[in-house]
C-alpha cells in the first residue's frame, strides 16, 4: 500500500479522462458517430491490447488460467458500460465539459464507489474501523462536491440565454443533455464492476510474472471490448440512417487524414485514464472500492479547470462562478479524506 503514490496516479487518470474531448474540437465536419467510433477503435481495441502486451509477460498464458466465467462477466459488464461510456459523449455534445461532466459523474460515483463492497458483502466492515468511517466519508464528501458543481451548472443554465450556451457548445440542449447524462452515469458505474469481477485474471496476471502496478490491464480487455461492441453497433446504425458512412474517406474539403489523428488521439488519451486507474487501485489496499470515487473526483476538478479555460462559463454570474470553484475544491478535500483513511487502513486502524 502507498496512499500518497495511489492518489497521484488517479490524479493523472482524472486528467486524462477530463482532457480527452478537446482533440475532438479540431475534427471538422465529421458526425459524432463518426469521430466516435474512431476513437473508440484506437480507445477500445488497440491501446488496452498494445499495453497489456508491452507489460503481462505471458498474456495469453493469463486468459487461458483465469476462470471463464470471470472473463465472459468482464465482457458483459464492458457491454452494459459501452451504453454509459456511448451516452457519454452525448452528454458532452449536449451539455459541455462543465455541466456535463458533474451530473453525468455524480451517479457515476455514487454506483460506482458503493454497491461492488455492498455486492461482495464487505461494507458493513467499513463501518467498524476508523480506517472505513474515514474513507466513506470522503466519498460522501466527494458527492458533496459533486452536487455543489452540479448546482453551478443548473444555476448557469438559468442564468444565460440559449444564443449564449451555444457560443461555446454548437448543440446544446439542457433537457436532452440532463436525461442522457442520467443514463450515462448508472451505466458508466458498470466499469467499477467489470475491474471487480476480473481480479481472478489480475491474480492470474500477478502469478504468471507480471508486475503489481499492470495486473489490471489483461483486465481492461475484455471489459472494453465489450464497450466497443455496444458503440460500433450504434455508431454504425447511425453512420446508416444519417448517412454519414462517407465520413471515413471524405471529410468535406477538411483534412481526411487530421480528424483520423485527432480522433485517435482523443481515444488513447481516454485510455491513459484506466491505465492510470489501474496502477492507482494496486496502491489503496483493502479500501481500494474507494479508487472509483477519487477518480471521479479528479475527473471533474480537470474537466471544470477545462470549461472555465474554454470560457463555458462566461456570461455567468459571480455566484455561479464562485459556487464551481468550491465544487471543485470540495472535490480536492475528498481526495485527501479518501486518502487519509486508506493511510490509516495501511497501518491497521
Amino acid at each position: 500500500m502507498n496512499p500518497i503514490s495511489g492518489v497521484f496516479l488517479h490524479a493523472l487518470g482524472g486528467l486524462s479522462a477530463g482532457s480527452f474531448y478537446i482533440p475532438f474540437r479540431k475534427v471538422r465536419n465529421w458526425a459524432w458517430e463518426s469521430y466516435w467510433i474512431v476513437s473508440g477503435f484506437a480507445a477500445w481495441i488497440v491501446a488496452p491490447c498494445l499495453m497489456a502486451f508491452l507489460t503481462v509477460p505471458d498474456l495469453m498464458g493469463v486468459f487461458r488460467s483465469a476462470p471463464a466465467g470471470n472473463i465472459l462477466a468482464c465482457y458483459i459488464f464492458g457491454v452494459l458500460w459501452g451504453v454509459g461510456g456511448m451516452t457519454f459523449g452525448l452528454t458532452m455534445r449536449y451539455l459541455g465539459m462543465s455541466l456535463g461532466y458533474a451530473l453525468a459523474l455524480g451517479n457515476c460515483a455514487a454506483f460506482g464507489t458503493i454497491i461492488p463492497p455492498v455486492y461482495f458483502g464487505t461494507f458493513d466492515e467499513l463501518t467498524s474501523t476508523a480506517s472505513g468511517l474515514v474513507t466513506l466519508g470522503g466519498v460522501m464528501v466527494c458527492l458533496v462536491g459533486i452536487a455543489i458543481c452540479g448546482r453551478a451548472g443548473i444555476s448557469k443554465e438559468r442564468e444565460l440565454t440559449v444564443d449564449q450556451k451555444r457560443e461555446t457548445i454548437r448543440e446544446f440542449d439542457f433537457r436532452k443533455g440532463v436525461f442522457i447524462a442520467i443514463i450515462c452515469g448508472i451505466m458508466s458505474a458498470c466499469f467499477a464492476f467489470g475491474i471487480a469481477a476480473g481480479k481472478p485474471i489480475a491474480v492470474a496476471a500477478k502469478e504468471l510474472g507480471t508486475g503489481s502496478l499492470w495486473v489490471n490491464n489483461p483486465v481492461f480487455i475484455p471489459i472494453m471490448v465489450g464497450g466497443f461492441t455496444t458503440n460500433v453497433f450504434w455508431c454504425v446504425f447511425l453512420n446508416i440512417k444519417n448517412r454519414t458512412g462517407k465520413d471515413y474517406i471524405t471529410s468535406g474539403g477538411a483534412s481526411l487524414l487530421h480528424n483520423y489523428m485527432f480522433s485517435s488521439l482523443a481515444g488513447i488519451i481516454w485510455y491513459f485514464q484506466f491505465l492510470f486507474y489501474g496502477m492507482g487501485t494496486t496502491k489503496m489496499g483493502k479500501y481500494d472500492f474507494s479508487s472509483w470515487s477519487i477518480h471521479m473526483a479528479f475527473i471533474i476538478v480537470f474537466s471544470n479547470i477545462w470549461g472555465l479555460i474554454f470560457r463555458e462559463w462566461k456570461g455567468s454570474s459571480r455566484r455561479t462562478l464562485v459556487t464551481i470553484v468550491i465544487g471543485i475544491l470540495v472535490l480536492i478535500v475528498s481526495t485527501c479524506v479518501i486518502g487519509s483513511g486508506n493511510y490509516l487502513a495501511s497501518l491497521g486502524k
